[in-house]
């Protein structure tokens, strides 16, 4: 036992190295093009374009639904990597359903991982997505009730 409580330090260890690397504040900017469609720029200069006609860009319940399995995916390999995994391909497919009527929020979030590689055992997957889903994905702990919201405006 003694050994699984240090094999547990060690990955929390390892693991808070690499989250001591995330900015403890994000920025961005959010513009109005025309219509609906806005562009949308992160601190470092990365884009996206928000359109919900689905015309010329994506929705912010896509862009959502993507980031909780992206945070979640970077957790996950990183913590089978820690495992002595070695993995050749990962990929996850998502599917979130909404409630009808505003606020439309995800109800239920279904994600289907496929992952090739050696040493990846359904006992080291179980670990690793436990540990993400339950300790590390900083976007699903977004998702909480007890997120607050801080709204500001300027009139022009």
């Amino acid at each position: 036992m003694a050994q699984k409580d240090q094999q547990s330090e060690n990955l929390d260890q390892e693991l808070a190295d690499y989250k001591k690397e995330i900015l403890p504040v994000n920025k961005g900017r959010l513009k109005l093009e025309r219509d609906l469609y806005f562009t949308g720029a992160t601190q470092r200069g990365y884009e996206v374009e928000y359109d919900p006609a689905y015309v010329e860009g994506c929705s912010p319940t896509e862009t959502l639904l993507l980031s909780i399995a992206g945070c979640l995916s970077i957790d996950v390999v990183i913590i089978l990597r820690k495992m002595r995994c070695e993995i050749t391909r990962f990929e996850v497919a998502i599917e979130g359903a909404r409630k009808l009527t505003p606020p439309q929020y995800y109800t239920s979030v279904d994600m289907a991982i496929e992952v090739a590689g050696a040493g990846i055992t359904p006992k080291k997957m179980d670990r690793a997505i436990a540990l993400s889903r339950d300790k590390y994905c900083s976007v699903y702990h977004s998702l909480r009730d007890d997120i607050k919201l801080g709204i500001k405006y300027e009139i022009k």
